[in-house]
């Protein structure tokens, strides 16, 4: 029995709102059967009483089905009320065969319950009705002769009949049962599955429903949000410890609801809890029923505050300066751009560059230097009004710029040189520090490059007046930029074609006073420009120092010096060749020179002189006795060039290793009329012979200062009374011509250079 029970359907697929709806609805057609079998019977009943005993039965089941607790009493009794209206039927129609079909029509309603206690309850009172009704009232029971004659036959053929489609509903209850119970283990482990995913997973998440409760959330979403493990009743989304920064974005929960797709947000938040601000990434789903009604949302919230904290943190060292945190060129540039296209008034562009701001990082280091950089940042922060650019460019270059009446940029440039009247505090010490000041102002229609480049020129042109000035900028000054730039243009031209050609060497002659004879020679260099035109250094040399060109340039000048040696091997002494401070402070200038010699096989090194400045020596950066000691190793010598143009002339005589003096011009010219000027000459001589070094004397122009140089005993001279600097091919015929005057003596006329020449 216990198997058979198990075996019967037990309506445990049907919720109780599902059971409730059925039974509802079987409890109004039991009424509904109820007043059409009194309406019947009043027409067919032969007794009333009839009637009576039937709604009498009938009253009581549908009062019990409308008012029991219990689910399968109120179940049972409106299967029993069923039962009474099938049989009353049949009784009122005089147990006419077709008011049977009521039994079957009755258990198949039943058969909603799906509940084997309603349906058995009327497979039994049909059993009861067929077999005891049929046999004590066989005419109201069945309505024809031999059931009448044999009502246990025909009861029994009406029961199996019944029982066999009873049996069949509860056959198909049972398979429907196991499907369902197969389907709800599916749905369970895919539910469990969902709640592992659900509750395991680090992401927070959550579902609400429509109206915004909270449905469900998981632990990660719980201590995210820093909530109970049990949330109050009616918990919803605005009850969250967080509030939307910007009210004027939609919410989540709105686009949400009105979307069909799902929504990928990011929003900030200010927690209530603690006031913090956090950026959240929501991706929320919703989900929604056949008829489109939605009935949940699912979020998936990702906390991106450390990822925005990042990508400022870039973007704000992408357009600051790491060391002064002011704007960096390239946002400067930016913002300018759209300052110039939008300000509705004149745009003043301040440029400023640092005075001697190389002298500060030699004498007392870089870190100093990045002081004083950061120092004078936050001073032009004070000066600069607030909502005005200022960045630095590079190195000591700051720029500000700001819209305002002609005049503003004019008053805050005076204001920033007033502002470092006084010492900048550094590292607990105080620096004098100045500023040269450009500035310009722009109308509109003007690129920032172009505002930028007239600042810059007009700072320049403050800093060549002597700098802690400013210069505002006029188109005047745009022509010796123009003419650098031109020049620059040139050099590089000319370093890229082919340098015999486009950088040839000129040469001037080193006369010994002794033996007449051309000793040595001055390598110059010069330019042939494409149309011919041969320019002097004085056109190139000083952009080629400003842009660094001096060291290609430098370099190709000592190769090609070194071949014309080579050339004139048996008739020229030495040459010499001029040293830039540009040239002598780089790191590879050493190694360079001794490449060039290695690349000579079998020169005497020291037949290769290298002309160096006092003014170069006092302005390089680097240790001079040491880098001039390396070059003496190599055999090269030194020559200490436009001696006595510095201040500290004897003293570079005494502390440099320099093999040759070479006497400026200045102590040279009229040195026959100046018995001082002489005096000078002798005393130099004396002390460069006693140094063990020769001299040259330069600017030999007048026959009367020759003459008086060799009374005084000077080794060498040069100058134009021998002959101007020449091209390699008119030297060489010089060369011939000095050695067959050598042994003439006196001084001739060179009638093929026009010039003169000691022999």
């Amino acid at each position: 029995m216990t198997r058979l029970r198990d075996r019967l359907p037990a309506g445990g697929g049907l919720r109780d709102e599902d059971w409730e709806g059925r039974h509802r609805l079987l409890t109004v057609l039991l009424a509904v059967c109820m007043v059409l079998l009194t309406v019947f019977g009043v027409f067919r009943a032969e007794h009333p009483a009839d009637l009576l005993i039937i709604d009498g039965l009938l009253l009581p089941g549908l009062v019990a089905a409308a008012r029991l607790r219990n689910r399968r009493a109120r179940s049972i009794a409106v299967a029993l009320g069923f039962a009474v209206s099938c049989a009353g039927f049949v009784s009122l129609c005089h147990g006419l065969t077709e008011a049977h079909f009521t039994f079957f029509i009755v258990i198949g309603a039943l058969a909603l319950y799906r509940d084997w206690a309603p349906f058995g309850g009327f497979l039994a009172v049909t059993v009861v009705h067929h077999a005891g009704f049929g046999a004590a009232d066989a005419g109201h029971t069945f309505g024809h002769g031999q059931a009448q004659a044999n009502p246990l036959v025909w009861a029994l053929l009406h029961g199996i009949a019944v029982l066999a489609a009873a049996g069949f509903h509860v056959v198909a209850w049972r398979l429907t049962e196991t499907e369902e119970r197969r389907a709800q283990d599916n749905l369970d482990e895919s539910q469990a599955q969902l709640g592992v995913a659900f509750d395991e997973t680090p992401v927070p998440m959550a579902m609400f429903g429509p109206d915004g409760r909270i449905l469900r959330i998981n632990p990660a979403y719980r201590d995210w949000l820093r909530l109970p493990d049990r949330l109050p009743d009616g918990f919803r989304v605005a009850d969250l410890p967080l509030v939307q920064v910007d009210e004027s974005e939609p919410s989540l929960m709105r686009l949400a609801t009105e979307s069909r797709e799902p929504t990928n947000v990011t929003r900030q938040y200010r927690r209530t809890d603690d006031g913090s601000l956090i950026w959240v990434q929501t991706h929320a789903t919703g989900l929604r029923d056949r008829a489109g009604r939605l009935r949940l949302v699912l979020a998936h919230c990702i906390d991106v505050t450390a990822t925005r904290d990042h990508e400022a943190e870039l973007r704000h060292q992408v357009r600051h300066d790491s060391l002064t945190g002011l704007l960096s060129r390239k946002a400067f540039e930016e913002d300018l751009e759209l300052l110039l296209a939008s300000s509705a008034e004149p745009v003043s562009v301040i440029y400023l560059d640092v005075d001697r701001f190389k002298s500060i990082n030699d004498e007392a280091g870089h870190g100093t230097g990045d002081a004083v950089l950061r120092a004078l940042a936050a001073r032009l922060t004070q000066v600069v009004p607030d909502g005005a650019l200022l960045a630095r460019l590079a190195g000591d270059e700051f720029i500000a710029a700001l819209p305002g009446p002609s005049g503003t940029g004019l008053r805050i440039g005076k204001g920033i040189l007033a502002s470092l009247a006084g010492p900048l505090a550094v590292g607990g010490s105080e620096l004098p520090v100045s500023v040269s000041v450009g500035v310009t102002t722009a109308f509109g229609g003007v690129s920032a490059e172009e505002v930028v480049l007239a600042a810059d020129t007009a700072m320049y042109a403050a800093k060549r007046a002597g700098g802690n000035r400013l210069q505002v900028f006029t188109e005047q000054l745009r022509v010796p930029v123009q003419e650098r730039i031109a020049a620059e243009g040139r050099l590089r031209r000319a370093l890229s074609g082919d340098l015999r050609i486009t950088l040839p060497l000129w040469f001037q002659p080193v006369v010994s006073t002794a033996t007449g004879r051309i000793a040595g020679a001055e390598a110059l260099v010069r330019m042939r420009t494409p149309d011919g035109e041969i320019l002097t250094p004085y056109h190139f040399v000083g952009v080629a120092e400003e842009t660094g060109l001096i060291v290609p340039l430098g370099e190709h000048v000592l190769r090609s010096a070194v071949d014309h040696l080579l050339h004139w091997s048996d008739r020229l002494g030495y040459v010499s060749v001029n040293v830039s401070p540009r040239q002598l402070a780089e790191p590879d200038f050493v190694p360079m020179v001794a490449g060039v010699l290695a690349g000579a096989p079998g020169l005497d090194p020291s037949r290769i002189v290298l002309e160096i400045t006092e003014t170069a020596l006092l302005d390089s950066a680097v240790d001079v006795s040491e880098r001039l000691a390396s070059l003496k190793h190599l055999g090269v010598r030194i020559a200490l060039d436009d001696f006595g143009t510095g201040y500290s002339s004897l003293t570079w005589l005494k502390s440099l290793p320099a093999d040759i003096v070479k006497l400026d011009r200045s102590f040279v010219a009229g040195l026959a009329e100046d018995p001082r000027k002489a005096s000078i000459i002798q005393a130099v001589l004396w002390l460069a012979h006693s140094l063990g070094m020769s001299t040259i004397a330069e600017g030999v122009e007048e026959l009367s200062d020759w003459e008086a140089l060799k009374a005084a005993g000077c080794p060498a001279v040069q100058g134009y009374l021998f002959s101007k600097p020449l091209p390699a091919p008119a030297f060489d015929r010089m060369l011939l011509a000095s050695h067959e005057r050598a042994t003439s003596g006196g001084v001739h006329l060179n009638e093929t250079t026009g010039t003169v020449l000691a022999g």
